[in-house]
């Protein structure tokens, strides 16, 4: 049986991801509550895992005790500025302890300025003087934008040099204005564009405007990156319905960020103020999408999006475990922004009896490795998820945690991929002892002889 390990850089980032409301519990004041309560999602946040309350502090416990050296959360925009005209200091000052919290255990520090959740205000009033839609729709959302990330990076810029001015835009704006499973549930396919090209705006500003606050500041976004394949390779229909969605999902941002025009599948829009603005990118990835021509899907543009038959699925079939599509992503990552550091941001597998996550979790670790073996620039690794959290349409059906959540006492469960997971971020690297001790199943496949 071969003996070795695959080592990664020194300084490499080992980390989780996390985001406010699906973490901190009872963020009342925006959008994603609101949804809840009207019973759109799969149960509801709540007290989530009650960092608000103050858990945090356990939590990056658990994360430095385990080896880990980073960590991304997001702030709460309806909690530093909950009505348009007042901004909350106290809010401010918990995510400065936060910030604290984990400097004193030696943990760098990725800072989220917006994932998915609105202040109610903005959801609803949008800056409505102008007539022209609510929220992300309205071209009044940039200033507003602008203004939260100015007051929230001052506040702490004495603690993160390293800024993600969104996470996952095509995904907020497709889920919530094309496909209607997000706030406010449009299904209208020119709302989304227009949603995706302001938040493209406003990524702009906030880059520009944060540094002009720190200079020295490190700023991307997170791009949720969908490596598609059509569904029968020969099929002239499957392969057009894979392009179109793969440009619809994949290319909006990185295309207005390369060239300052921003492509659709309705049409290119002009945001010349865009180009360049990104000192690194982030990759989201957890699956490849296999894609096909479909009368029965109109609201679609005819495309249906599924995973191979016989792939290895997640409990739920909401992933399958394809670790070499991380490693295509990454591939297009340093194609498309050669000169470029890359961070995984997220990547993660939904997995409550923690039967595939050690596998997946390896597997995606290999394919890492050999991204980084040809001297790519990739600078970080961010596993999602530290504990169990509010999965957004979906509730508390999917368990994403490194750790578990008991929602009746708030208890941890140690699932055993917290173990290897400790492993790789002590080792800074994924060994051939860990594959046979958590994952014998895959040996072959990382160690083959």
């Amino acid at each position: 049986m071969p003996q070795a390990t695959y080592h990664f850089p020194r300084g490499f980032l080992w980390g989780t991801a996390t985001a406010a409301h699906q973490v901190e519990g009872n963020n009342t004041n925006n959008q994603w509550w609101q949804w809840e309560q009207a019973g759109h999602t799969n149960g509801t946040s709540g007290l989530a895992a009650d960092w608000w309350g103050g858990r945090w502090r356990e939590d990056f416990d658990r994360a430095a005790e385990t080896g880990q050296n980073a960590h991304r959360f997001s702030v709460e925009w309806s909690r530093i500025q909950p009505t348009p005209d007042r901004w909350d200091e106290e809010a401010l000052e918990k995510y400065r302890t936060m910030l604290r919290g984990l400097r004193e255990r030696n943990i760098t520090a990725m800072v989220t300025l917006h994932h998915f959740s609105d202040p109610l205000w903005l959801a609803e009033k949008g800056a409505h003087s102008t007539g022209s839609g609510q929220g992300w729709e309205n071209p009044e959302v940039v200033a507003l934008f602008e203004k939260f990330v100015r007051k929230t990076v001052d506040a702490l810029k004495e603690y993160v040099t390293l800024w993600c001015t969104i996470n996952e835009p095509n995904i907020y704006a497709l889920s919530g204005y094309a496909n209607g499973t997000f706030p406010p549930g449009a299904t209208d396919l020119k709302r989304a564009v227009n949603v995706i090209a302001n938040m493209l705006r406003a990524h702009a500003v906030a880059y520009r405007t944060i540094h002009q606050i720190q200079p020295e500041a490190r700023v991307g976004y997170a791009l949720h990156f969908r490596p598609m394949v059509p569904k029968v390779g020969w099929s002239p229909l499957d392969r057009l319905m894979r392009n179109l969605r793969y440009d619809g999902v994949n290319m909006a941002f990185p295309s207005g960020i390369s060239t300052g025009v921003m492509k659709s599948p309705v049409g290119n829009v002009s945001i010349p103020e865009a180009k360049g603005t990104q000192d690194y990118l982030g990759v989201n990835y957890y699956s490849v999408d296999t894609v096909s021509f479909h009368l029965g899907k109109p609201k679609e543009l005819f495309t249906h999006s599924d995973f191979p038959t016989d792939s290895d699925f997640s409990a739920n079939k909401f992933i399958a475990n394809i670790p070499e599509g991380l490693y295509d992503s990454l591939k297009w990552a340093v194609r498309t922004y050669p000169d470029l550091p890359i961070i995984v941001t997220e990547n993660g597998v939904e997995d409550a009896e923690d039967k595939m996550r050690p596998r997946y979790i390896a597997q995606h670790i290999h394919q890492l490795w050999r991204a980084v073996n040809f001297n790519w620039p990739i600078k970080g690794y961010f596993h999602w998820s530290l504990v169990d959290n509010f999965e957004w349409e979906r509730g508390w059906t999917q368990r994403f945690g490194l750790w578990g959540l008991d929602l009746e006492t708030q208890k941890r469960i140690r699932r055993p991929s917290v173990d290897l997971y400790a492993e790789i971020c002590k080792e800074n690297g994924l060994s051939s002892e860990m594959v046979q001790k958590y994952c014998p199943e895959v040996f072959e496949k990382i160690f083959p002889s």
